[in-house]
């Protein structure tokens, strides 16, 4: 059986889509579904139906994939590894949400980067959860971090941690929406207070919202920025409120630019999730990461 056949094969199982397949590949979508056709005609069998968007594995395509993707994989780790000046070390693909990749995954993982002749060069790239895990079964990294647990059975993933999310403000707003008045009033006490968040769509307070005070958010984002760490910036210059990870605002609560409005009986939380593809936890660096990303989780909770 041709490896192209198998890589295409795969790229368009990872991908959900012939067109997104074809991206990956660096081919046109004609020639992709060529060769899976070709593919089929070989094995006798359908491996996909095709949908008006994208296309959904029949089981037999899930078996081969299951069976070929951890294979494949490891002959482009060889080849890949081969054309390294020095074949000893590594390099590992990382992905994950910028603020949490930065804050607590990269300090780990540089401790292991390079030493003792066990290390590994690391590259890191940032995105949403679902960009991560698109990546990670494309190929584009080894391993990902992410909001949401992948499905299927070429992403396997493990729960990292929990992530505390806090009601902040500068200590300017205190007096108005101190945690006495709104365990009182409720949310509705904060309708006139300025919203700052990552995207309009309001997705940290909203959920917060939802949680705790089992509503929706009425005020309309006032700042938008596409970082947490803008938003922690913009809430301690006393811009407005922000729903924000605890890890992320402790430094700034313990020097007082900031202080947590209301303290509820059960905090929401959100769960992060550590992927990689299945089989590839065999190689030595991948492992070494993930164990030691793994390890280093349990003091984050």
């Amino acid at each position: 059986m041709d490896l192209a056949l198998l890589r295409t094969f795969v790229t368009v199982h990872r991908a959900g889509s012939f067109t997104r397949a074809a991206a990956l590949l660096g081919l046109s979508q004609p020639a992709v579904t060529s060769q899976i056709r070709t593919l089929e005609r070989q094995l006798g069998r359908p491996l996909f139906l095709r949908q008006a968007r994208g296309v959904t594995p029949t089981s037999i395509g899930d078996e081969l994939a299951h069976k070929a993707a951890p294979h494949l994989d490891a002959l482009v780790e060889i080849a890949e590894s081969g054309l390294e000046e020095d074949s000893s070390l590594r390099t590992l693909h990382l992905a994950g949400p910028p603020e949490f990749t930065a804050k607590r995954a990269l300090p780990v993982l540089t401790e292991l980067a390079g030493d003792d002749g066990l290390g590994f060069a690391l590259r890191a790239s940032f995105g949403t959860a679902e960009e991560t895990l698109e990546g990670l079964a494309a190929g584009h990294h080894d391993l990902a971090i992410s909001t949401l647990r992948p499905r299927g059975a070429l992403l396997s993933a493990t729960a990292l941690c929990d992530e505390e999310h806090v009601l902040i403000a500068a200590p300017r707003w205190a007096g108005q929406i101190g945690p006495g008045a709104l365990r009182r009033t409720g949310a509705a006490l904060l309708e006139q207070v300025p919203v700052i968040e990552v995207h309009e769509s309001l997705p940290f307070v909203s959920r917060y919202w939802a949680s705790v005070f089992d509503s929706r958010p009425v005020s309309p984002g006032t700042v938008i920025v596409p970082d947490l760490r803008a938003v922690l910036a913009c809430a301690a210059a006393g811009a407005g409120l922000a729903v924000l990870p605890r890890y992320l605002c402790t430094a700034a609560l313990e020097r007082e630019e900031v202080i947590i409005l209301y303290e509820p009986t059960v905090p929401p939380l959100r769960t992060y999730f550590l992927a990689a593809r299945t089989g590839t936890l065999a190689m030595p660096h991948i492992a070494r990461a993930h164990e030691r990303l793994q390890q280093a989780a349990t003091d984050w909770c």
